[in-house]
């Protein structure tokens, strides 16, 4: 399995952690008004990561260089950044609302550059098992 699809399977069952943990705690204390902080980072933190990783996984030639690593670096600190920003807010901090929005765009672009990754064509003679072009 390539690098980066271990990267963001790793980061993927942390994400699910803290989600997880953040829906005890809301469930013990029967509070909710975390509820959007908690569907983000299991959304976007568990099943997108993990979406990431398969893909990567599936597309070796795909998952080598720079680009890749760089997808993983802004996507996960956006999301990382947003999520615990978002919970802030939730809590009722309304200073945290320029973060959540700054690290919604960080999200953003990780994604735009996932979407680079899949349009463009994998490197020829790149990956163990790369996949015809289609």
């Amino acid at each position: 399995m390539p690098r980066i699809s271990q990267l963001f399977f790793r980061t993927a069952v942390v994400f699910l952690l803290v989600g997880i943990a953040v829906g005890l705690q809301m469930s013990i204390s029967g509070v909710h008004n975390v509820t959007g902080a908690h569907a983000h980072i299991n959304l976007l933190g568990w099943v997108t990561s993990a979406v990431f990783g398969g893909y990567y996984a599936l597309n070796p030639a795909k998952a080598e260089g720079r680009v890749p690593l760089i997808h993983y670096g802004v996507y996960t600190a956006g999301v990382a950044v947003m999520v615990a920003g978002l919970y802030v807010l939730l809590l009722g901090n309304t200073a945290a609302e320029p973060i959540v929005a700054a690290a919604s765009l960080v999200t953003l672009l990780g994604v735009l550059v996932f979407a680079y990754v899949v349009f463009m064509p994998a490197r020829a003679g790149a990956g163990a098992r790369a996949m015809p072009a289609e």
